[in-house]
């Protein structure tokens, strides 16, 4: 897939470490299990995505769209969160331990046993 002028390999359990993905349309995507760690995916549509078990240790997620994605067994352990919609997004058992979670939206969210050690709300 051609992403911000690159080919950029989406697929379950990809590795996108620092990848930038700013803006970018994955939504309905299976990441699941993918290596997402200190991605920018800032203000990306990823509505309905499946991220579940993915890493997203210190992701850029800030005014992401993440209205219905999975993100069950997600760790997002120090993510940047701020103004993201997690409408109804699955973050059953995630890892949101030093996540930033200010203006995020998480009505209708599943968040049963996920972490919040030292999160920011």
């Amino acid at each position: 897939m051609l992403i911000n002028g690159k080919e950029v390999d989406i697929s379950p359990k990809a590795d996108l470490r620092g990848a930038n993905l700013i803006c970018a349309n994955l939504s309905n995507i299976n990441l699941s299990s993918a290596n997402l760690s200190n991605a920018n995916l800032s203000k990306a549509n990823l509505r309905g995505a499946n991220l579940r078990g993915a890493n997203l240790i210190g992701a850029n997620l800030c005014d992401a769209d993440l209205g219905s994605a999975n993100l069950s067994d997600a760790d997002l352990l120090c993510a940047d969160l701020r103004g993201a919609n997690l409408r109804g997004a699955n973050l059953r058992g995630a890892n949101l331990s030093d996540a930033d979670l200010r203006s995020a939206d998480l009505r209708g969210a599943n968040l049963n046993y996920a972490k919040f050690e030292d999160t920011i709300f």
